[in-house]
């Protein structure tokens, strides 16, 4: 009889149920049990294949504050044309507010009309292959200084009807600027920011602000000027020196060979 009693004992165990009430229950059914209540409160993990794409890695669930801007920006050249080394960025539409990110082998940015309101330093830092730049038609109110000093190969640059109030530093191998239809003042465009650009043949200040101009370099075959009628005398003389022509017009336009 001892024997018979003990062995219900050892073989069952006495859990609790709802509220003081007791449960005997057998070993099997409590080990089902366990199993169901762990699993049920497993967190939820999504599995993302690694970039060997052997192994999974398991990371647990976004959180409501996560950041989903790389989701909403769509890459550059699906929001623009991309061509062998070149990029047309005109009239992108939702509205494009700053310089795309660019291909490593640009050489040609067409950016035109859009609603671009500063150059920084950083957006064409790693582009050393830019050869033309075309900004016109944007709200450009600022460039900061650097923001085309490592630009070794640059030649072209058109900054035309935009809202700038002076001139960053310029490449030395600039061929041409553009910056007609802005509102330059005398006092944005430094004296010497012309000094080193020995290749300068095509120079763009028409409609805006200026009452003077700084020393401009020998290598410049056309100026293209709006002005007080004082300009002329302020020109430096190597300019005056040469053939200058004064159109019936409201701008300058020295012809210079």
């Amino acid at each position: 009889m001892p024997w018979i009693f003990c062995e219900p004992a050892r073989t069952s165990k006495v859990v609790p149920k709802h509220k003081g009430i007791l449960k005997i229950v057998d070993d099997e059914e409590l080990i089902s049990e366990s199993r169901i209540v762990v699993e049920a409160k497993k967190p939820k993990k999504k599995v993302i294949l690694s970039a060997d794409y052997d192994s999974p890695v398991d990371t647990d669930d976004e959180g409501p504050g996560a950041d989903h801007k790389d989701d909403k920006e769509l890459p550059t050249c699906l929001m623009c044309v991309c061509l062998t080394g070149s990029v047309y960025c005109e009239e992108v539409s939702p509205d494009m507010t700053t310089v795309p990110p660019l291909p490593k082998e640009t050489a040609y940015l067409y950016a035109r009309f859009n609603k671009i309101s500063k150059i920084t330093n950083r957006d064409f830092a790693d582009i050393a292959t830019l050869r033309r730049i075309d900004l016109t038609g944007n709200l450009i109110s600022e460039i900061e200084d650097g923001a085309f000093s490592k630009l070794d190969q640059l030649e072209e640059l058109t900054l035309a009807e935009n809202k700038l109030v002076k001139l960053p530093m310029l490449p030395a191998k600039l061929v041409s600027l553009n910056v007609n239809h802005n509102v330059l003042k005398t006092k944005g465009v430094k004296a010497n920011i012309f000094k080193k650009l020995t290749r300068l043949a095509y120079l763009y200040l028409g409609d805006n602000g200026l009452e003077a101009v700084p020393p401009l370099p020998e290598s410049l075959r056309v100026v293209h000027l709006h002005v007080w009628s004082s300009l002329y005398c302020n020109l430096s003389d190597p300019l005056r020196k040469k053939k200058m022509f004064l159109k019936p017009l409201s701008n300058w336009q020295p012809l210079l060979r």
